[in-house]
């Protein structure tokens, strides 16, 4: 969802080069130098106004997290919290999430985020889905050897094509629930702004937790 123009939003992100960035050239391989030490990089595309990854770099110190946008609005108000927090584990990216090879190093991340992406129902826009193959092919690209994707959605059908890509995709899932918040095995979920308001109002929750490669223990 497209949300309003801001005119505050501009002149933050202006400010803040020190915690966003804005489709950025000649990262790939030096996001940790943005953070005060080198951690496991976590990638969370599309943030929304951020409830999910500000709690997340809260939560894990022991993480690096990026929270990547492609709206300014929305970036500009996680990054309105960042200022206000100083979070040293937490940087912004202002970007595309179809450019995910063009902000990142092969094997640079050890984690995906996908939260409530927008389900592109119609079957034209199939291309547009983030588990489209086009983007398994960019997070593949991106993850260490054994990192995870996660997945969660509120949409049954895009769940479900989801769960069928991946597959087809030959990626090993670690979980699938059909009713997250009512999961025994998911102890530490964290909420974003709208799986908060829809779960309160009784909507399902869907996950999935998937590899696209399986670290074999040393002998």
């Amino acid at each position: 969802m497209r949300l309003r123009n801001k005119p505050w939003a501009a002149p933050l992100i202006a400010a803040h080069p020190e915690y966003i960035l804005t489709r950025p050239q000649n990262m790939p391989g030096h996001w940790q130098a943005r953070f005060d030490a080198v951690r496991p990089l976590y990638l969370e595309v599309g943030s929304g106004k951020g409830q999910f990854i500000i709690a997340m770099a809260q939560q894990h110190p022991e993480r690096n997290f990026i929270a990547l946008e492609i709206q300014d609005v929305a970036i500009a108000y996680i990054l309105r919290k960042q200022v206000e927090l100083g979070l040293p584990n937490l940087q912004l990216l202002l970007g595309d999430g179809a450019e995910l090879t063009e902000y990142f190093a092969p094997g640079e991340v050890t984690g995906v985020f996908l939260n409530f992406s927008d389900p592109w129902p119609k079957t034209k826009h199939e291309k547009r889905r983030l588990t489209y193959q086009t983007f398994l092919d960019q997070y593949k690209a991106i993850m260490q050897v054994g990192g995870t994707l996660q997945f969660k959605t509120d949409n049954q059908g895009f769940f479900e094509y989801s769960l069928v890509s991946m597959n087809n995709y030959g990626m090993h899932f670690d979980l699938v629930a059909l009713d997250l918040h009512h999961d025994p095995r998911v102890v530490d979920n964290v909420e974003t702004e709208y799986e908060h308001k829809f779960s309160s109002q009784g909507g399902r929750i869907y996950e999935l937790v998937a590899r696209f490669d399986i670290v074999t223990p040393a002998q």
